[in-house]
């Protein structure tokens, strides 16, 4: 006999096409791409529908996402898999990074290091994951990131370094 404990939980997950978001990155400035998915002009991205994660603040250099880690996001020793931790801090500084883009460049991750400092659990609460620009150069840009809950608690940090695709 099964306990309740052992009960089958879902989860749906529905999303926009992708072509939507791609063309619109490539016919606008970062920052203004970025603005229009906050505000709900453009739909999120997949991923972002899959993980349960949203982009809420913007600025030039800087970028905000935030989530509740849950269950679905559970490793199998019962705690939030490293993996969320680095989706979030690698939208967070990929999108500071894009936020200083200007019409028709884009940038993709070259490398990113991420230190995971406490565990997270579907009690952790909201968590946000912060991105800065460090530097941004002509083929080169880099940024930093971390994610921390509603008292400032720091649960990561990360580093990354990204290729400046085109431009005008």
């Amino acid at each position: 006999m099964k306990n309740e404990a052992d009960a089958v939980r879902s989860l749906a997950v529905s999303w926009s096409d992708p072509r939507t978001l791609a063309d619109a990155a490539r016919s606008m400035p970062g920052i203004e791409f970025l603005r229009a998915i906050r505000d709900g002009r453009l739909p999120p991205p997949p991923i972002a529908q899959l993980m349960g994660f949203s982009l809420v603040e913007v600025e030039a250099g800087y970028a905000v996402f935030e989530c509740v880690p849950g269950e679905q996001h559970y490793n199998p020793i019962g705690v939030v898999h490293g993996g969320l931790a680095m989706t979030l801090l690698d939208s967070a500084m990929g999108c500071c990074v894009q936020s200083r883009m200007p019409d028709k460049a884009g940038y993709t991750t070259l490398e990113a290091k991420t230190n995971l400092v406490r565990p997270i659990t579907a009690t952790t609460g909201k968590l946000r994951a912060i991105g800065k620009v460090l530097h941004v150069g002509s083929r080169i840009a880099t940024a930093e990131g971390r994610i921390e809950d509603a008292a400032g608690k720091l649960y990561a940090h990360a580093t990354t370094t990204c290729i400046v695709l085109g431009g005008s």
